[in-house]
């Protein structure tokens, strides 16, 4: 149950799309995140009204194809999941919405299964106290 936040310099409908695909994409191939599982923010910066700031940090030159990904899950992956997760999203940007992986910034927060409502105001991935059996667990 990951929620993505996608953040982009002078992206249009389009590119903000192309980006939505390539990180959900990623979350599935790399994690194994069900393919109907999308929640996502998509949202495109004019560069006047909003704008996103960048420096050249850690020497990697960022410019105006500047992309912010924020993804919020349940904790629990290793680093080497994490590390093919920020590859592939890199990769699938460039190849979706042309963008350099050198503009991709990717953060992940990890959280627990108490932390989440998916409506109802209920916490579907945690049992009731009457209940038996461990929380159903989606692929995240």
């Amino acid at each position: 149950m990951p929620f993505v936040r996608i953040d982009a310099l002078g992206a249009d409908s389009g590119r903000l799309d192309a980006l939505g695909r390539a990180v959900h994409d990623a979350l599935v191939e790399t994690i194994g995140i069900p393919p109907n599982d999308r929640f996502q923010v998509l949202t495109g910066h004019d560069g006047t009204g909003s704008t996103l700031r960048y420096d050249d940090y850690l020497g990697v030159h960022r410019d105006d194809g500047i992309v912010y990904v924020a993804i919020t899950l349940r904790s629990g992956r290793t680093p080497a999941q994490k590390q093919s997760l920020y590859r592939r999203i890199a990769e699938l940007a460039h190849e979706y919405a042309g963008t350099e992986p050198r503009n991709v910034f990717v953060t992940l927060t990890e959280n627990e299964s108490a932390d989440w409502s998916l409506g109802d105001g209920v916490a579907q991935y945690v049992l009731p106290p009457d209940a038996a059996g461990p929380p159903p667990t989606a692929g995240d």
